[in-house]
């Protein structure tokens, strides 16, 4: 009977022991750098006042219709880009075709009589009163004439400019009568925001420097080119219009369109403000806090009253934190690093 043996050696495991300690300890290391903190002081930021707007275009144009009579071409549809004087729709104009025909007879006929009453004007057999009658009946047919002929090429519809088609009204079949809308189209690198600020604002944002205009969705901020106060006030609302003029070319592919939503930010001045960064705050539910370190240097988590978003967009601290104070500057970390671990629920 044949037994063979087998030797082991330990020595090989201590292979693996060493880059396992390594590895642990690193995530150790790792678990145990406390989240970065820094110390609440008073800073000279930007101040001024806050107005919610609302982005529109600067050259916007609404195509209408200018004769009756069913859309029978509609060429283009929203988003798409067209060509200043480029087809967008035609409407059969077969109505206006008669009309144009009918008054161009009537013109004829008008002109036929003015021509004989001038003549029989100067042979003496009409007086005055006649021949200026005559000619009074010719100038008006004249006019409706024309009139009705420049009604005929109504039937094409061309943009006005070079753009975007925002809005269509109408659809292929519908019945267009002079005066409905059929097509907005708008020049997308001609953006501004209009605010609506109230009459107790008004002096201070008269004297504001600048304007910056914040879009709280993307988190992006512009510099607006210049901004003007319309003259008048709304009589019911007792508020001024202010029109801050974007960069052209502002839309950049980041989404910014007519109707958008956005906050106009007019800096009147510098002012010592309690300001932290937006990273340090966490929001549950309705409460809102920062983590502040305690005697200890322990951080836990206290409410606070937050103001509005700065120019620099940090956010103002009115209430619950004060100078010299320490918080973490990343909420998120902050709460993670609070979070217990698995094993400690063991």
């Amino acid at each position: 009977m044949l037994i063979f043996r087998h030797s082991w050696s330990p020595r090989p495991m201590t292979m693996f022991r060493i880059p396992m300690v390594l590895v642990l300890a690193a995530a150790l290391s790792v678990q145990a750098a406390p989240p970065a903190t820094a110390v609440a002081a008073l800073r000279e930021v930007a101040a001024g006042y806050a107005a919610e707007g609302t982005v529109e275009a600067v050259r916007q144009a609404v195509v209408a219709a200018q004769v009756p009579g069913r859309v029978i071409e509609m060429r283009v549809d929203a988003g798409q880009r067209v060509r200043q004087g480029e087809v967008l729709a035609r409407i059969d104009s077969r109505e206006a075709a008669a009309a144009a025909a009918a008054a161009q007879a009537q013109f004829k006929q008008a002109q036929a009589q003015y021509e004989r009453t001038r003549e029989l004007h100067g042979r003496h057999f009409v007086s005055q009163a006649a021949l200026d009658q005559a000619e009074a009946d010719f100038r008006a047919v004249r006019a409706q004439t024309e009139a009705t002929g420049a009604g005929l090429s109504h039937g094409t519809l061309t943009s006005p400019l070079a753009g975007v088609v925002g809005l269509r009204h109408a659809e292929l079949g519908d019945m267009a009568q002079p005066g409905r809308p059929l097509l907005t189209v708008f020049d997308p690198r001609s953006l501004r925001v209009v605010a609506s600020i109230p009459q107790q604002r008004l002096a201070e944002v008269r004297r504001a420097t600048a304007a910056r205009v914040e879009f709280p969705e993307s988190g992006r901020w512009i510099e607006g080119v210049r901004f003007e106060m319309l003259p008048m006030v709304d009589p019911q609302t007792h508020a001024a219009t202010a029109r801050v003029l974007l960069p052209e070319g502002s839309e950049g592919g980041e989404g910014i369109v007519p109707g958008l939503f956005a906050r106009v930010h007019f800096l009147t001045g510098k002012a010592p403000r309690l300001t932290v960064p937006a990273a340090a705050v966490i929001r549950r539910g309705e409460v809102i806090g920062l983590y502040v370190a305690d005697d200890k240097g322990v951080l836990r988590l206290r409410q606070v009253r937050l103001g509005e978003m700065l120019a620099n967009g940090e956010l103002e601290v009115l209430a619950g934190l004060r100078p010299g104070e320490r918080y973490a500057t990343d909420g998120a970390r902050a709460t993670l690093d609070r979070a217990p671990s698995p094993q400690s629920k063991r």
